[in-house]
């Protein structure tokens, strides 16, 4: 009974939590508490200043980040970045391995100081020393296996340096959330850039990012009907057949 009480209890418990969003569409996660939200509202560093010289003034040319041809790549904390997602991976493998062993061993005592022969008087019939022992053994294995694998993702996203670390390296953080018709895709990527590897147009594509974490997939309706149920879910983990 206890354990029925506490499984009814679980059922109930699950069951309140997705019928609170019948009716309603995916809420947004929010971006306050967040490491781009806190990198966004710290204060930056001093901006780079150049002493100004007395041509400067009949000049186009400014030093400063905002000009004309300032560099405007992230660089500090808080500064954003478009991160190009282009993945077309293919693979395909083939893998067959095939064994075979065959062991034969023969162990004869014809004549040893004529010790065989009295050796055969007091054996059982038909038993010999001649041959003694003889062995005989094969095996073999064969195995196939074969992989094959298709991906194709283009995305484009705005992501914010949320700290950099003491060899210069940055680390970004980008969120995305979409809701069309009652589903919402989201798009998460986390890892670390080197600011040279940083475009002119600020950009940098996925491949120069070290440790990357990229995360795509939605929640709503049709997600919902895509997986399993809870239940179905338990009973595969538990049931051993």
């Amino acid at each position: 009974m206890r354990h029925a009480l506490i499984l009814s209890l679980l059922a109930a418990t699950t069951g309140c939590g997705q019928l609170a969003s019948v009716g309603r569409a995916p809420e947004f996660n929010p971006l306050e508490g967040g490491f781009e939200h806190h990198a966004m509202y710290t204060l930056p560093l001093p901006e780079r200043t150049v002493a100004a010289l007395p041509t400067d003034r009949a000049s186009l040319w400014s030093a400063g980040e905002r000009s004309l041809l300032g560099d405007r790549r992230a660089s500090r904390r808080g500064d954003i970045l478009t991160v190009l997602i282009e993945i077309d991976d293919r693979a395909e493998m083939s893998n067959t391995s095939s064994t075979n062993r065959t062991g034969d061993q023969n162990l004869s005592i014809g004549a040893f100081f004529g010790l065989p022969e009295r050796i055969n008087e007091r054996l059982p019939d038909g038993a010999s020393l001649d041959p003694a022992v003889r062995t005989s053994s094969s095996g073999g294995f064969r195995g196939d296996g074969a992989t094959r694998r298709n991906e194709k993702l283009t995305l484009r996203l705005a992501s914010t340096v949320v700290e950099t670390l003491p060899n210069g390296v940055m680390r970004i953080e980008g969120t995305q959330e979409v809701r069309v018709n009652n589903e919402l895709r989201e798009l998460v990527l986390t890892g670390y850039v080197r600011p040279e590897d940083i475009s002119r147009r600020n950009e940098i594509t996925y491949d120069r990012i070290a440790g990357a974490r990229i995360a795509y997939g939605g929640r709503g309706i049709i997600s919902n009907v895509q997986r399993p149920r809870w239940g179905q879910e338990v009973t595969d983990i538990l049931l051993p057949f």
